[in-house]
């Protein structure tokens, strides 16, 4: 702990950077030299669409672009200035998440060394720090949702749902804190009260002036993006930034439990209703989670990114982001034993590797380890059932502590 007594958030913000920075040069060296890139190949997908902009045409044109056009505009100078503009800004986000987070932990009233250790789980942590340098835009999202959750738990109705808006607008998923946000608004002069559980939903559920303001900001803010984009770009924006990816059947190997069945399935005509029947499991357990922690926002937005992400139907590593962002927050509520923290650590990572393994067997062997690679993805799964169970027991909201030490 010593280490983390003598150093502050600047300090780490620093590492943090020049962590990134070192990437993004070796990055550079690997892709000069080697055969297999370092550069993902998103990346590429992004500059290629910013090129088609540039030059005052649609970045749909570029087969893949599946994004906001945002993305294509923010990346112009990848074609004007220097190909590297889009992972600077990208490592840049990086380094305002781990700040962002050291901000929320600080507002839980949290000791100064626990806030930074939550900023190092990010900051230092070599998963999204190689995200972000690959090219990856994963980090665009985590600034957008971090400051969402910021703005709601201190009451900022208008920035909030302007912020939320628009990351509901680069990418779907944060669709699913919409409900707890709703119940977790209260009016100006609310004051606890008596009652039972369902006279307190039923309070919750009421509308209110912070309620409204937020539902017509946000709603409108969707909107007026939603509209702008589709006046430009048609069918094209909304099909490759919105329909796709709810009705999207990737019978490719990943991580979802549900990828193999697709997959033997691909040539029946029930493919598209097993697809749709697979978001049940998800809608109950994330309309549950915004009911039961509607004033504990971090715990439920984490819940509901694990949940949206574990259950479904295509789940790659980079997905793994969307909640690993939120995580750090939770933390320092969390009465967790060193070694049960450890042991989930573990088995998540090892889960992993089991997976990897019988992937690349598939992928560069030409094996066809499907089934075993579906055997992993049960066995990931249900690590991730249990992790997600011992954060649950785990977490005591009026406990602000970091992780105790056993005797």
């Amino acid at each position: 702990m010593s280490f983390f007594e003598t150093i502050g958030v600047k300090t780490v913000l620093v590492i943090g950077t020049v962590l990134r920075v070192c990437l993004i040069l070796y990055g550079e060296w690997q892709d000069r030299t080697q055969i297999v890139k370092y550069t993902d190949v998103d990346y590429y997908v992004f500059t290629d669409a910013a090129e088609f902009m540039t030059k005052g045409q649609s970045p749909y044109l570029r087969p893949t672009y599946r994004y906001t056009p945002l993305l294509a505009w923010l990346l112009q100078p990848n074609i004007t200035l220097t190909p590297l503009f889009g992972k600077i800004i990208f490592i840049f986000c990086d380094i305002i998440t781990g700040y962002l987070i050291y901000l929320l932990c600080i507002s839980q009233k949290v000791q100064e060394k626990v806030a930074v250790i939550c900023s190092c789980l990010w900051l230092l942590n070599p998963v999204p720090a190689t995200v972000s340098s690959r090219g990856n835009a994963e980090s665009i999202m985590a600034v957008l949702v971090l400051l969402s959750l910021k703005l709601v738990q201190e009451n900022k109705v208008v920035l909030a749902a302007v912020i939320y808006a628009t990351s509901v607008h680069v990418k779907i998923y944060p669709a699913v804190y919409a409900l707890q946000i709703y119940l977790y608004l209260k009016p100006e002069s609310f004051k606890v009260g008596s009652g039972n559980s369902v006279s307190k939903l039923t309070d919750d559920l009421w509308p209110n002036k912070r309620k409204c303001i937020f539902v017509c900001v946000a709603g409108g803010t969707f909107l007026a993006l939603t509209g702008t984009f589709y006046y430009w770009y048609g069918w094209d924006f909304l099909h490759e930034t919105y329909l796709y990816h709810l009705t999207r059947r990737d019978i490719r190997h990943n991580f979802s439990v549900y990828f193999y069945m697709l997959y033997l399935t691909m040539v029946t005509e029930h493919t598209l209703v097993i697809g749709l029947l697979s978001f049940i499991p998800q809608l109950i357990l994330m309309v549950t989670f915004s009911i039961k922690y509607r004033q504990e926002t971090a715990l439920c937005w984490f819940l509901n990114t694990f949940v949206f992400v574990t259950f479904n139907k295509v789940c790659t590593s980079q997905y793994f982001l969307w909640y690993l962002s939120i995580l750090p927050v939770v933390i320092p509520k969390l009465y967790m034993s060193y070694s049960k923290a450890t042991t989930a650590a573990i088995c998540w990572i090892s889960s992993q590797g089991f997976w990897l393994l019988f992937a690349y067997y598939l992928e560069f062997e030409g094996q066809p380890t499907f089934l075993y690679i579906w055997i992993a993805g049960v066995l990931f799964f249900l690590v991730n059932i249990w992790i997600m169970a011992i954060i649950i027991e785990s977490y005591k909201p009026n406990h602000i502590s970091h992780v105790k030490k056993i005797k």
